[in-house]
């Protein structure tokens, strides 16, 4: 397989992945949705369906979709290292272009909610309350793109995005991933998908359950570039965890398969 195969198959799959996973978080959040409030166990099943379609289009080149997982079977010698750039490339890029596919679905519920007086006065109301330099980090739109903690605790935080994508690797891995990179077929994605509602319903309340450092890292840069009326900061002090989290994690879950089950 071609690195240029690898690397379109990539980034069509993850910006599927992450064009119907934003959906589903937009889905919620906006007032002018058909979907809003409908709670984090619609999150949860969105994300993991979010996972099989970007799977299944992104089944030529194994269907990593996320550099945690390409980490781990680069440790269990599935993949080659050579390739790990070409995979993190195609990923990257595919999880921005489906934050802004979210953004053109969702134009009309984005303005009318960053106008809303409700909206936009609660977070003026808050600024209103700190200090300039302690103003609120995330803006009322960022939970579209990317995630955040409930409670910030840096070392908590990290740990969670360990803990969570450690499981979701290792359940990759031990599905019986093929060493020439072919994925786990048809069966293996939907068990897969599974995995992530389950580890969503399970480990997703902390920090929104990142695990996949694209996931969180593309969109947060689309957040950031998009000409949102009053979107508000991008927390990119928080940024580091979930990616760093899942980096660890696939590499932990890659040395947990050498040792336990090679």
């Amino acid at each position: 397989m071609s690195s240029s195969d690898i690397f379109i198959s990539e980034t069509i799959g993850t910006a599927v992945l992450i064009l119907l996973g934003g959906g589903v978080c937009a889905a919620v959040t906006f007032k002018r949705s058909k979907a809003y409030e409908a709670g984090w166990v619609a999150i949860a099943f969105g994300w993991g369906f979010a996972v099989l379609t970007g799977a299944y289009i992104a089944a030529k080149s194994g269907a990593h979709l996320n550099p945690a997982v390409t980490v781990g079977l680069a440790v269990k010698g599935a993949t080659p290292w050579s390739d790990v750039p070409v995979y993190f490339g195609g990923q990257l890029l595919g999880a921005m272009i489906g934050a802004v596919l979210v953004w053109i679905a969702y134009y009309g519920q984005f303005r009318a909610h960053l106008t809303d007086p409700e909206v936009v006065g609660d977070q003026t109301g808050r600024e209103g309350l700190v200090e300039q330099s302690e103003a609120p980090k995330a803006g009322p739109v960022l939970g579209v793109f990317s995630t955040g903690p409930e409670i910030r605790h840096a070392v908590q935080n990290l740990a969670t995005e360990i803990i969570a994508t450690t499981v979701l690797v290792l359940a990759i891995l031990t599905l019986g991933l093929s060493d020439n990179g072919k994925g786990v077929g048809p069966i293996g994605s939907l068990l897969v998908a599974f995995v992530v509602v389950g580890l969503g319903l399970s480990l997703g309340g902390p920090t929104g359950y990142a695990i996949n450092p694209v996931r969180d890292l593309g969109p947060r840069i689309v957040h950031a570039l998009l000409p949102l009326p009053n979107k508000g900061g991008s927390d990119w002090g928080y940024a580091w965890i979930p990616v760093v989290g899942p980096l660890i994690g696939g590499a932990l879950a890659g040395g947990i398969y050498q040792v336990a089950f090679a």
